[in-house]
């Protein structure tokens, strides 16, 4: 595990400097796939390169050595925002979720942990995941809590444009609270924890 991420599960890095254009993201072809609320997810990355949005368990492998999909052709961008993080990749899936009922219908039906290390080797690193918010949703945000039932272990992180933020989402119970009016879309990549990861947090990090 990276040691930034061991005191809390996770890191808030700056907002990331480059222009995407949004036609990236509203262009794909999504998937009605629930995960965490009303969501579709349009599929960059796969176990086989096929549009699956299943675990790479269902193809005998774990959450690393993703395959683009032909669904990347169309998102340069955002594939080469996961090309730059320079650390073995999984899975990587646009999210489309629709706003939010309620806050409590977050926490209370919502909260999820992720099954990332299924099928991980030992002594391979630990694969969590990176988030690049892509539509500006400054009112809404990720709800992470060490005990999905205690309020008291929560922690918020704000998805303004570009935000950008490391999960250990096996760890933190998490779920999006989304408060705008339309869809929130936002780019969701597993990485192999290890010295590459570790070195794009650093480089990326928030200057205090």
């Amino acid at each position: 595990m990276l040691d930034c991420l061991a005191e809390t599960g996770f890191v808030v890095l700056r907002p990331y400097a480059s222009m995407i254009e949004p036609r990236e993201w509203e262009n794909l072809t999504y998937l009605d796939w629930k995960s965490g609320g009303d969501t579709n997810f349009a599929v960059l990355a796969s176990g086989d390169g096929q549009d699956d949005p299943r675990g790479f368990w269902e193809h005998g492998k774990p959450d690393k050595d993703g395959v683009w999909t032909a669904n990347a052709e169309g998102a340069p961008g955002l594939s080469q925002w996961v090309r730059d993080v320079n650390a073995r990749f999984g899975r990587v899936r646009v999210i489309k979720l629709q706003p939010s009922t309620s806050l409590a219908s977050v926490t209370e039906q919502y909260l999820h942990l992720d099954d990332n290390n299924r099928l991980n080797p030992d002594g391979e690193g630990r694969v969590v995941r990176a988030w690049l918010n892509l539509t500006d949703d400054p009112n809404s945000y990720m709800v992470l809590r060490e005990d999905r039932d205690d309020p008291s272990t929560e922690y918020q992180i704000r998805l303004p444009a570009f935000s950008q933020f490391v999960v250990d989402t096996e760890r933190l119970w998490h779920a999006v609270y989304h408060a705008g009016t339309a869809p929130r879309y936002a780019l969701i990549t597993s990485f192999e924890s290890g010295p590459d990861l570790q070195s794009w947090i650093d480089a990326n990090a928030v200057v205090a």
